[in-house]
């Protein structure tokens, strides 16, 4: 006996399938949108002093009451992980939007002159060749240390690939037929970077900016993990992840499954928002 799928299959499903790539793409990017926003509503709303401690059930297994665990002072591990999960996200915006500026304006700087470009080339590539981890932990340390310290870490660290692709759609801009035909009216450098070059690099500013977002949330977890930047009485992932250690050699595997299943989910869903909205602004594949 043969199963039909055509027979069985949800008339919602027939509905997303038959969809074009469009609208696909911004139905999945509400989706995800909505999720990560309610992440951070969620944690701005999870008091620090209401997660109490209680030591009667310390290291206790998932259950309904507390579907993560707890943790070794009977703290709510889901409502850690939540507001962990949400200061990720504000920090990797925030060092995001930052790091965008940054490739922006180092990017356009390249139009001044061979000067400027060769300098800006050569920042590029210095940054480039020291490790990310080790400079953010010198870059957040100079500063005192806290969310400000790794913000700005972060935002130092993680602009030069946008740069990158950024200098390269200028190059091909400042080649076309309209942007010589500015110069020759005397239009100013300001003028065509304004007018010329902003608009058509908008895509790649939006894609990369969502897409420094995974990297930036990475980095942040590794340098707390590693007991840099934020205090340890923050519920950063990182610092949860880090705390874990001391106690999964006594089976306490959720106090670090968790947390790290859930920041995983988060990169994740900001790559997928990043390569669906690269498809969304590519005109030859936004029809489909």
């Amino acid at each position: 006996m043969s199963f039909d799928k055509e027979k069985y299959r949800s008339p919602y499903s027939f509905l997303f399938f038959n969809m074009n790539l469009r609208t696909k793409t911004l139905l999945i990017i509400v989706l995800v949108g909505i999720i990560l926003i309610t992440i951070v509503i969620n944690s701005l709303f999870i008091n620090l002093d209401n997660i109490t401690t209680n030591f009667s059930i310390k290291n206790s297994q998932p259950s309904f009451q507390y579907p993560f665990g707890t943790d070794w002072m009977g703290r709510d591990m889901f409502s850690r992980t939540m507001k962990g999960l949400g200061l990720s996200i504000i920090i990797g915006a925030l060092a995001s939007i930052l790091s965008a500026i940054i490739a922006v304006l180092l990017g356009l700087s390249s139009t001044l002159g061979k000067y400027f470009d060769y300098v800006v080339s050569g920042i590029t590539d210095l940054f480039l060749s020291i490790p990310h981890i080790l400079l953010i932990i010198l870059i957040s340390i100079s500063l005192g240390g806290g969310i400000a310290g790794i913000v700005v870490g972060i935002s130092l660290t993680h602009w030069t690939p946008l740069t990158r692709v950024l200098r390269v759609e200028i190059k091909q801009i400042n080649t076309s037929t309209y942007v010589k035909l500015s110069k020759n009216f005397g239009r100013s450098k300001w003028w065509i970077a304004k007018n010329h070059l902003l608009p058509l690099l908008i895509p790649q500013i939006i894609v990369g900016t969502i897409l420094i977002f995974p990297h930036a949330i990475m980095h942040e977890a590794s340098v707390t993990f590693l007991g840099f930047g934020l205090s340890p009485h923050e519920p950063a992932i990182g610092i949860i992840l880090a705390e874990s250690m001391k106690y999964l050699s006594n089976g306490a595997w959720w106090l670090a499954f968790f947390p790290g299943l859930s920041l995983l989910i988060i990169v994740l869903l900001f790559d997928v928002i990043g390569d669906n909205l690269q498809k969304l602004l590519d005109p030859t594949q936004a029809n489909d």
